[in-house]
């Protein structure tokens, strides 16, 4: 049983299973249709083509018949946002407004003692730069050009910048008064070795600092952006115990419950622009961290929100990156729109230049569908004015616009392109169902083409042949599957059977079920989930769950399965007092050979 989970008083969690119906939870992140007594969908959790994700609103679960993952409300809730159990039911409860007593919800607390002293330890370096950039002389220089960028005093305190002083080692002489081992804070990333291999050296020098929290608002890394010339001009800690940039979101920890309420993201691409864009009332932005969006990120974003807009630079570079990180975003399913910023500025430029509220109204409000920002990103390669530049450029666009499932839609910019070009609107829309019948010959199979996020999501979510289950296996299951639905089965299999079950996965379902009965509690099978606080028996419990039982169970029944589960012992030893036998025979022991026959015999009468 994994730690941490005991701390939760059982009413909190069976409140928050109360509150949170399946249906409701899973439907915020899948698509499902009613098939009889079940829903079904194309799971989340690998990619699929045949719906095999399957809730049943009676019992309050969810199964996948394709990769197995299964469990209550909160289990799928932890899966698809990445919580452990304590964070999963402190949100759920707090969604619901459910009193949580004070300190849980934290993450799921695994005894690491160096990852904590190195937690401690960015923690304490986070406060020290933090007081060098306000309150010393050092620091005045850093502290001048963040004002003249627009920073406050509140932005400063808020964001926790700091300043790393142009010195070798005040950093290590820190972190030494503090008894810090100096060799995990350089493994950590907070300090350097000399090449030489001597002394330790501080990491960041002359260097503005924003530390980057982890999603519960802990520090692990720092981004130091430099005050003078020189390069790089932004430098990051490295990737460490803590630290894991393709799947960390700078400002994730504060934007988190903007997020939650909007179910949109604002990307942006620097730690400054998530600052002024905050300050002017973005409370929903985050960046990457100093490197382009991975797979890792979009997944993150998806679990989190239904919409991303993405806010990158203006000028060449900021928009041709924003245009890679519209396949990675659309491949998770999120609908994108993307801010148009005029003249080369960037983000926090623009808001110095113009103010807040024309950055709200125009860039944040005014973004554009992903289809109108291609146009406008490859308009810039041609010069409309003459004929040939208008043939490349319809070229290059009318795919684009063919792909669009909607027919107004594609109508609405095929109109615009025939007024900006003076071309026919009638020849443009026959050139672009050309491409969309051509398009359709090439559309490899597969039912659900338009949910193509789902297809290449997870490139391993091949799904196994079932294969058959021996008697006995399929009998125990029976058996659990019984006992989960009614206390006197599971008392009737307790006094008979008892933990003799062959499989220990199957046994260790039995106890907790004694267990949890004899607390008094009747049978609910997502209650009876949340006791179990481990991964696979939940998914066991889950793929039980889904089989289809009689409602009331017999004696018999329960009789014929347990005699199935008992026999496995018993040919077992059979089959081990084969073996003997023939080893007997072959060493010539011939009267040891009939002695085990005999015991065979007497074996298979029982």
């Amino acid at each position: 049983m994994s730690a941490g989970h005991g701390s939760i008083p059982e009413k909190v969690i069976d409140a928050v299973l109360e509150q949170h119906d399946i249906v409701d939870t899973v439907s915020r992140y899948v698509h499902l249709t009613k098939q009889g007594k079940y829903m079904k969908g194309l799971c989340p959790f690998h990619s699929e083509k045949t719906p095999s994700f399957t809730v049943t609103p009676e019992r309050q679960i969810f199964y996948c018949y394709g990769c197995g993952k299964g469990g209550n409300a909160i289990k799928f809730r932890m899966e698809i946002e990445g919580l452990s159990f304590p964070e999963a039911v402190k949100v759920m409860a707090e969604e619901s407004h459910i009193a949580v007593p004070e300190g849980l919800g934290g993450p799921a607390h695994q005894p690491n003692p160096e990852r904590d002293r190195l937690l401690q330890a960015y923690e304490w370096t986070a406060k020290f730069y933090h007081y060098l950039l306000k309150n010393t002389e050092h620091g005045k220089a850093a502290m001048d050009y963040l004002r003249q960028r627009g920073f406050t005093d509140k932005m400063i305190d808020l964001f926790q910048i700091g300043y790393a002083p142009d010195t070798w080692n005040t950093l290590v002489q820190f972190l030494s008064r503090r008894s810090f081992d100096l060799e995990e804070a350089e493994k950590g990333g907070l300090l350097t070795k000399r090449s030489d291999g001597g002394d330790y050296l501080d990491r960041f020098r002359d260097r503005i600092m924003f530390p980057i929290h982890d999603r519960t608002g802990k520090v692990i890394a720092f981004a130091g952006r430099i005050l003078g010339e020189g390069q790089p001009k932004y430098l990051n800690s490295p990737e460490s115990k803590l630290f894991n940039k393709s799947r960390t979101l700078y400002n994730l920890h504060q934007a988190r419950p903007s997020i939650r309420k909007s179910r949109q993201i604002v990307l942006f691409e620097g730690y400054g622009d998530v600052i002024s864009a905050w300050e002017a009332g973005v409370q929903n932005g985050v960046a990457t961290m100093g490197t382009s969006l991975t797979e890792n990120h979009a997944s993150l974003m998806k679990t989190m929100a239904d919409e991303v807009l993405v806010c990158y630079d203006g000028d060449r570079a900021g928009q041709a990156a924003a245009m890679k990180v519209i396949p990675l975003l659309e491949n998770v399913g999120l609908n994108i729109r993307i801010a148009v910023l005029s003249d080369g500025l960037d983000p926090d430029e623009f808001i110095r230049k113009y103010g807040a509220e024309r950055f709200m109204r125009q860039i944040i409000e005014g973004a554009v569908s992903t289809t109108k920002f291609k146009l406008i990103y490859l308009k810039k390669n041609h010069i409309l004015l003459e004929e040939d530049g208008k043939i490349a450029y319809t070229k290059e666009v009318l795919p684009i616009i063919a792909v669009l499932p909607s027919s107004t839609e594609r109508e609405v910019y095929l109109r615009e392109l025939s007024s900006e070009l003076q071309l026919s609107f009638d020849s443009l829309k026959q050139d672009c169902n050309e491409i969309r019948q051509s398009m359709q010959k090439n559309m490899p199979d597969g039912d659900n083409n338009d949910k193509r996020w789902n297809n290449g999501r997870h490139k391993k979510g091949h799904v196994p042949a079932p294969t058959l289950l021996p008697a006995y296996h399929t009998g125990e299951r029976r058996l659990l599957a019984m006992m989960l639905q009614d206390a006197e089965a599971a008392r009737y299999v307790e006094e008979r059977l008892g933990d003799a079950f062959n499989i220990d996965d199957h046994a260790a379902i039995a106890a907790y079920l004694y267990a949890y009965y004899a607390q008094g509690k009747s049978p609910d099978i997502s209650r009876f989930m949340s006791s179990l606080h481990d991964d696979r028996l939940e998914k066991t419990v889950s793929s039980i769950s889904m089989m289809d039982m009689p409602r009331e169970w017999s004696v018999q029944e329960l009789d014929d399965c347990i005699r199935e589960v008992q026999k496995v012992p018993q040919q077992r030893k059979i089959e081990q007092k084969k073996e003997e036998m023939i080893s007997a025979e072959r060493s010539g022991d011939f009267l040891r050979a009939a002695q085990i026959a005999s015991e065979i015999i007497a074996l298979e009468r029982q």
